[in-house]
């Protein structure tokens, strides 16, 4: 009898499919991440152009976040009946009409609209392009593979400040947006001609043709082909969101969703706060929206790192360590005003912070099965995303009673402490 195609894949190098599937994900979450920030960077050659106030341009930020959270909520979990591949192509064509449409854009309303529909785009990716590469990766090294991945996102906002820093001004915030719109319209052809759909979802769900879908990908990766599907379960699912709070899965979901709600919620507030906290810190204006860049790049590096540690030492464990380390860097952030060291600060707190919420991520990948994995990693995001809006406007408020920087941090740092706690008390047997 032969081994399994999961163990069999356990057992192998990597290969060129593998790669590829792994490289398409991480292009499109690099997409992700520019398409995200594009409308920061470009809002305040919007508002002087249209001449509209920050009420106005709030409505067309929280459009783009909601969009993101049901996108999550509501069109990830149909990854897991129609299949990775396919969401992952209506995803990828969401954003990139969405975004080059943008650019034709004359009234508030259009624009909160096409936002919307870009987060919808955005919101689904995510989740799609975790589940399909926990699905390829094997078991010893996928939550590296998962993070890093999912850090192509803090590089596509890196890339998109560069880009816009120089067309903005020159050509219009409207050019800005029709190159994002092509850059990811240009990836649809290589998704259809290079990513690979999950050989789980092909064994599991079982669609027309599915054995000989299956035997194709077993024959790009070298592996025995099988004569076979195996016998597919008669009880129903049901609905995929209802086995996320089942008995076996209910303690650890909440627990996921606790800890990606105080994540979220300290990171939305650093990365909407940092540029002005910094510049009220007495940072240049130069330096200051520098900062955000600096926190950027110190994310990316914590991903992949996260992701390196996770496999050697545990995964809860890994993501706990860099939760706490946020914390104690936001709650001493005081030391640091006023020398030049408080830039590097915000690079650690991207390195810690990012890093540990993409573990978050891993997490969702590997608690649940291929049946529903795209409803638990979209679900967790949603449930996090509420995190996300709150943490910016309680931010807000705080700053507007006139809270320091350092007052700010010490606060937002319990979030991030709580997280970490959490996550390190996950119930689930999947996670190490």
């Amino acid at each position: 009898m032969s081994k399994p195609i999961s163990l069999q894949l356990d057992e192998r190098a990597i290969s060129k499919l593998q790669y590829a599937t792994i490289f398409i994900c991480f292009l499109m979450n690099i997409l992700d991440g520019m398409d995200v920030l594009v409308i920061s960077y470009c809002a305040p050659a919007i508002a002087k152009s249209w001449a509209i106030g920050p009420e106005a341009l709030g409505m067309v930020f929280s459009a783009g976040l909601a969009g993101m959270a049901l996108g999550a909520l509501l069109l990830a979990p149909y990854a897991d009946k129609i299949g990775r591949k396919k969401m992952i192509l209506i995803s990828a064509f969401l954003i990139s009409i969405s975004i080059y449409l943008t650019s034709f854009t004359n009234t508030v309303p259009q624009l909160i609209f096409l936002r919307f529909v870009s987060g919808l785009g955005i919101g689904s990716m995510l989740a799609s392009t975790a589940a399909l590469t926990a699905e390829y990766t094997p078991n010893r090294s996928k939550d590296f593979w998962v993070s890093f991945v999912l850090a192509g996102y803090p590089i596509g906002a890196v890339i998109a400040g560069y880009v816009a820093a120089s067309v903005v001004p020159s050509s219009g915030w409207q050019m800005m947006f029709k190159l994002a719109g092509f850059a990811s319209f240009i990836t649809i052809p290589l998704i259809f001609l290079f990513l690979s759909e999950s050989i789980e979802y092909y064994l599991k769900k079982q669609p027309k043709r599915a054995l000989e879908k299956v035997n194709r990908i077993l024959r790009k990766l070298a592996i025995q082909e099988i004569s076979t599907l195996p016998e597919k379960r008669i009880k129903s699912l049901g609905i995929p969101v209802n086995q996320l709070l089942s008995k076996h899965y209910k303690l650890s979901t909440i627990q996921l969703w606790i800890a990606l709600f105080f994540a979220f919620g300290c990171l939305y507030f650093l990365i909407s706060w940092i540029p002005k906290l910094a510049s009220n810190a007495g940072l240049s204006m130069e330096l200051a929206i520098y900062s955000g860049t600096v926190f950027n790049v110190g994310a990316f590096f914590g991903c992949v790192i996260q992701g390196y540690i996770s496999s050697k030492i545990g995964l809860k464990k890994t993501i706990a360590i860099f939760l706490v380390v946020t914390a104690v860097l936001m709650a001493i952030f005081s030391v640091f005003i006023g020398s030049d060291f408080v830039l590097i600060v915000f690079g650690l707190l991207g390195f810690a912070l990012q890093g540990g919420f993409v573990g978050l991520y891993a997490v969702a990948a590997r608690m649940y099965p291929t049946e529903f994995r795209t409803t638990g990693v979209g679900w967790a995001i949603g449930a996090g995303r509420l995190g996300g809006v709150l943490g910016p406007a309680l931010g807000g408020v705080l700053v507007g009673m006139g809270l320091s920087m350092s007052a700010n941090f010490m606060i937002f740092a319990v979030p991030a402490l709580l997280a970490g706690v959490v996550t390190y008390f996950i119930s689930s047997k999947e996670i190490s």
